[in-house]
């Protein structure tokens, strides 16, 4: 399996990415500019960081650009897209995925370890996990507060596209564990085919024993499962 990270100018956790599939996956991968038209790997990943230095809002640059414009081809053609944190924030606004990330409850940057909750184990990012299992990932975000409208909150849930939630370390959902005020305490969710994925939690910074935490491996684990 063959994969991409996009770079954006204010990208900061591509080099993070990078070294986990290169030296920890033993994967091959490559970079995929922002002006790449071309995409010929198997799985795209859309890393964390400030993509056009987050002006305007969160993604919405670097969602109008060419490397943008392939990726959605790739996806729409049933590719694998992985987004995590800034690159979740890409993805809402390629409208791969439904729904926006806003500004935190507290309006304050939110850097610490936080416990998810697995509510989807059938998609080609989570297959290596139970349904229900609790996993320790960190986050690094000032906009990571998942909005939707009622009626398209209702669908995804009703849908099992609801991925991922805040809970305690026994898997208990409630307002008490979620960091960022979103809705449901969604922390990542798939478009309606499955095959991509956006995440406000960082995996590739829980891959190493040696860190501390490997939990993230179960997330790129599950994806050479896929193919």
């Amino acid at each position: 399996m063959k994969f991409g990270v996009a770079v954006f100018p204010g990208s900061n956790c591509d080099y993070d990415t990078y070294y986990v599939i290169d030296e920890v996956l033993n994967k091959p991968v490559k970079f995929l500019h922002w002006e790449d038209r071309k995409i010929d790997v198997d799985c795209v990943v859309i890393p964390g960081g400030f993509s056009f230095g987050d002006y305007l809002r969160p993604g919405a640059l670097a969602a109008r650009t060419p490397l943008a414009e392939a990726i959605y081809d790739f996806a729409e053609r049933g590719g694998l897209v992985i987004g995590i944190c800034n690159g979740f924030q890409i993805l809402t606004e390629m409208h791969l995925l439904p729904g926006a990330l806003i500004p935190n409850r507290q309006l304050k940057f939110v850097c610490k370890p936080v416990y998810l909750k697995v509510e989807n184990n059938q998609t080609p990012f989570t297959s290596k996990l139970e349904k229900g299992a609790v996993i320790n990932i960190p986050i690094a975000h000032h906009d990571g507060n998942f909005y939707a409208p009622p009626e398209q909150l209702e669908e995804l849930e009703r849908n099992g596209q609801v991925v991922l939630r805040y809970c305690s370390p026994e898997g208990e959902v409630s307002p008490e564990y979620n960091p960022n005020g979103s809705l449901n305490n969604i922390a990542g969710i798939v478009n309606k085919r499955g095959n991509v994925f956006g995440l406000m939690p960082h995996p590739e910074r829980a891959s190493e024993k040696e860190l501390g935490n490997d939990n993230g491996l179960f997330i790129w684990y599950s994806l050479l499962k896929e193919v």
